[in-house]
């Protein structure tokens, strides 16, 4: 297997980042990460904005919804053009799986998450090993 090229690292790399607790509790930190043009179509189908997400995923509300840790596994991604990278991957939390699929932009001299889609699954004969 080859080394993934600098930007389908940086991606990676972001990916990595944006599945620490730490980051996915700072507004701050999230917003660096996340293109303003950023959507997401999460596990449960709802559709996400940047600001929505934010909003979500740093509500100072002990009792709102929040996604516990995730584990992230065969992550694989290709450059598609200079400035935008495709990352595939899988997640567990809590006994639930997902395959997510993820599209970052070069923007400025920084990787933002641009798009990204999670897809709960329990079986999953046809997988990639």
């Amino acid at each position: 297997m080859t080394d993934p090229s600098p930007a389908v690292a940086a991606a990676i790399e972001g990916e990595l980042r944006l599945l620490d607790p730490v980051v996915r509790a700072s507004a701050e930190l999230l917003a660096t990460m996340l293109h303003p043009g950023f959507r997401e179509i999460g596990t449960s189908g709802r559709l996400w904005d940047r600001d929505t997400i934010i909003v979500a995923l740093t509500a100072p509300d002990p009792d709102a919804p929040r996604p516990g840790p995730l584990t992230a596994s065969r992550m694989r991604g290709e450059q598609l053009a200079e400035d935008l990278v495709h990352l595939t991957f899988d997640t567990e939390s809590g006994g639930l799986r997902s395959h997510r699929s993820s599209l970052w932009r070069l923007t400025g001299s920084d990787w933002r998450l641009y798009f990204h889609q999670a897809t709960p699954f329990i079986d999953d004969p046809f997988a990639e090993i």
